[in-house]
Formats: C-alpha cells, structure tokens, sequence
C-alpha cells in the first residue's frame, strides 16, 4: 500500500495519543452536529447519491443521515463502537478497525460507488492511505463525500487539524485527495444559520462544510 505523503510527521500529532479504542469504548448515543446541519447533510445525499449505489460510511456511529426514503444497493458501515453501529438500522454489514493504526481497508477494488465520512476525518493521522485506499475500492465516478462544521475532540485531533481554521481543514482535506489521484474536489461552504428561533436567542449554528471528489475514469 503506497501513497503520496503530504503531512509532515509534527502535523499528525495529537494530544491523546492513546489507542483511539479506548476513547470510543463508551457509546455516544448523541448528536454531535446540529438539526441544520445533519438536514442539510441528508439533502446532499439524496441529491448526490442513487439508490442503486454501494454506500460506505466510514467512521460511522449509531446514524448515518441518509435519507429515510431511500433504499440502496448496500449500505457498509465502520467504526470503532459496536454498540453504535449496532444501533444504526441504514447499515446491512459493518466493521470495527482503528484507522490511524492499520490503514487497508477488508473491501475490494471498485467495489463502492460512494463513501461518506461525516466529521471524522479531523482525527485521521495516516489521511494520505485511507485516500489511496478509498480511491482502490472506489468504482470509476465513484464519489467521496467527506462533511464536516468547526467542532471536534480537540484532544484526539490531528495538529494539522487544531492549527487550521475553516478555509486551512478544507484546503487540507482536498490537497490530501488530489494528491491521490482523486479529480479536484467540490468544495461546499455554507455558514449561515436557517433557524430563526436559534438566531433570535443568540445560539450558534453549526457551519456546513463538505469535499465532494470523484475518482476519474481509467
């Protein structure tokens, strides 16, 4: 398994540098974006996936925000929780494997037409592999669709992650899957706040950012 590095070794560092599995031990049966954000998230996916796909949700818990309505090929799940992905209904198989340890993922090549990573890819160390890898298993036009808003576990994020601000996370994220040999990424930025009552008691919304890239055609 090869790929083209491009983060230096200090920007992969992180505070909790304990095995992962032990964060995610407990289950976390909560929301960790809010309802804009996880209804705008639902929306990009009917629109962007079909129902004849082969959908890998990498780094997934006990929801997948995909469209109720919609029933696909497959639906493959990951994650580091069983209890969570036990939980999740839209998932027909799913597997438990610490990323930043091992890095070749049990799939076969052009076996998945699209895969959503939803806040996670801020605590991935080894970016660059799971990018190759995902671009091995990846079917031609094949899509990644990697979401995320300004929240994380600061401590178990990557340096690269807690250094940058919203423009530095999604330069990052699309430099990483260039350098792959994904197509240039779509990037989606949408940082205002659609409920009214949220805005009129002062809350913060979660900003909607997402990296949309396709593996080109042979």
């Amino acid at each position: 398994m090869s790929a083209t590095q491009v983060l230096k070794e200090h920007q992969r560092y992180k505070l909790d540098n304990n095995d992962d599995a032990l964060f995610y031990s407990e289950p976390r049966f909560v929301y960790h974006l809010d309802a804009g954000f996880r209804s705008r998230l639902t929306t990009l996916y009917r629109q962007r996936i079909p129902s004849c796909a082969v959908v890998l949700d990498l780094m997934s818990s006990w929801v997948s925000h995909l469209p109720k309505d919609v029933i696909y090929d497959k639906v493959i799940g990951h994650g580091l929780n069983t209890d969570e992905l036990l939980a999740n209904q839209r998932l027909d198989s799913y597997w438990i494997q610490n990323l930043n340890r091992d890095q070749r993922l049990p799939l076969n090549d052009t076996s998945v037409d699209a895969t959503l990573i939803v806040a996670g890819w801020q605590y991935l160390q080894q970016p660059e592999y799971i990018a190759s890898e995902l671009l091995r298993i990846s079917r031609p036009m094949g899509q990644i669709i990697v979401a995320f808003s300004n929240r994380m576990f600061f401590t178990k994020a990557p340096q690269v992650w807690t250094d940058g601000d919203d423009n530095d996370h999604l330069n990052y994220v699309a430099s990483v899957l260039i350098a792959q040999g994904w197509l240039t990424p779509e990037i989606i930025v949408e940082n205002k706040c659609s409920d009214n009552w949220m805005r009129l008691f002062g809350k913060r919304c979660d900003p909607f950012f997402a990296v949309i890239a396709t593996k080109p055609k042979p």
